[in-house]
C-alpha cells in the first residue's frame, strides 16, 4: 500500500527593512588595491543577487581597511 505524503511549500522569509544595506555597509580605502578589489567582487555579486557573497566582501573591506590605513 503506497502512502501518499503531502507536500507543503515553506513560506519565504521575510527579512528586516534595511538588513541587507547594514550588512553591505563599508568604506573602502580610495588607494589601496585590496580594498578597490573586495570593493568590485562586492558590487557584482550584489549586481546577482548573491547577498551572502557580497555581504563576504563588505565584512573584508571593514576588516582590511579598519588595519591602520
Amino acid at each position: 500500500m503506497a502512502t501518499k505524503h503531502k507536500t507543503t511549500q515553506e513560506p519565504p522569509v521575510v527579512l528586516p527593512v534595511g538588513l541587507t544595506e547594514w550588512l553591505l555597509d563599508c568604506a573602502p580605502v580610495r588607494d589601496c588595491a585590496t580594498c578597490q578589489s573586495e570593493w568590485q567582487r562586492l558590487n557584482e555579486a550584489k549586481e546577482l543577487g548573491d547577498i551572502t557573497q557580497a555581504a563576504k566582501h563588505a565584512t573584508r573591506v571593514r576588516d582590511h581597511a579598519g588595519d591602520g590605513h
